[in-house]
C-alpha cells in the first residue's frame, strides 16, 4: 500500500511536469503579443492604416492578434460601447492563458498532503508489525522510517517546483493582461481620435452665392 502512494506521487509529478512545459511554450511573450502587432499599433494612424493592421494580425496569430481583428470588426459602435463590448472579449482569452495554471495549483496542495498520508499509513504499518512480534531490530526499524519518509519527501519535491511555477506563470498572465489592454487601448485610442481628427478637419461647404 505503501508503494501505491509513490506511485501516485510520481503520477502527479508528470502531470506537474507537463502543465509546466505547455504553459511555459504557451506563455512566451511574442507567442501571445508579437513584436510585428506591437509595431503595427505603434505606427497605426487612422482608419487608412486598418487594412494593413489587419493583414499582420492574420500573419501573427495570436491573442493581441485575436483582439486586435475582434476590435477591428465593431470599429462603428462608439467607443464606450466597444470598449465594453472587447472587455469581454479579453476576459475570455485571459482565462485560456490561465488553462492550465489550475491543475498547477492543486498539486501545490495535494503532492505534500499525498506525501504526509503515504509516510503516516508507513509508520502505521510499521509499528503495527512491531507489536506482533518480541524484540525490536533497530536496523530494521530504522529502515522502515527511512521508507515512510520517502513519500514526505517525494511529496515535497513534487510541491515545490509546481508552486514556483504556478507563481511565475500566474504573475506573467498577469503582466501579459495588462500589456495586452495597454495594446487595444492604444489601437482604439488611435482609430477613434483620427476619426475625430479627419472629421474636424474636413472642409466646410461653400455656401451658394447670393443673387
Amino acid at each position: 500500500m505503501h508503494t501505491f502512494f509513490i506511485v501516485i506521487l510520481l503520477l502527479t509529478s508528470i502531470i506537474a511536469l507537463t502543465f509546466l512545459v505547455e504553459r511555459g511554450l504557451a506563455l512566451r511573450w511574442n507567442r501571445v503579443i508579437p513584436a510585428a502587432l506591437e509595431n503595427g499599433v505603434s505606427f497605426y494612424k487612422s482608419a487608412e492604416d486598418l487594412p494593413r493592421l489587419r493583414a499582420l494580425c492574420e500573419e501573427n496569430p495570436s491573442t493581441a492578434a485575436r483582439l486586435l481583428l475582434f476590435s477591428s470588426q465593431h470599429l462603428d459602435w462608439s467607443r464606450a460601447e466597444a470598449a465594453e463590448l472587447i472587455e469581454t472579449r479579453a476576459r475570455h482569452e485571459v482565462a485560456q492563458l490561465e488553462r492550465g495554471l489550475v491543475v498547477l495549483e492543486i498539486i501545490v496542495g495535494i503532492a505534500p498532503l499525498l506525501g504526509l498520508v503515504g509516510t503516516i499509513y508507513g509508520l502505521i504499518t510499521l509499528f503495527g508489525s512491531m507489536s506482533a512480534v518480541t524484540g525490536v531490530d533497530s536496523v530494521k526499524f530504522a529502515q522502515g522510517i527511512s521508507t515512510a519518509l520517502y513519500a514526505t519527501l517525494l511529496g515535497l519535491l513534487v510541491a515545490i517546483p509546481a508552486l514556483i511555477s504556478w507563481s511565475y506563470y500566474s504573475k506573467k498572465v498577469e503582466n501579459l493582461t495588462v500589456e495586452l489592454e495597454s495594446l487595444v487601448d492604444e489601437f482604439l485610442r488611435k482609430h477613434y481620435h483620427g476619426t475625430n481628427t479627419s472629421q474636424s478637419i474636413a472642409p466646410p461647404p461653400i455656401p451658394p452665392k447670393a443673387p
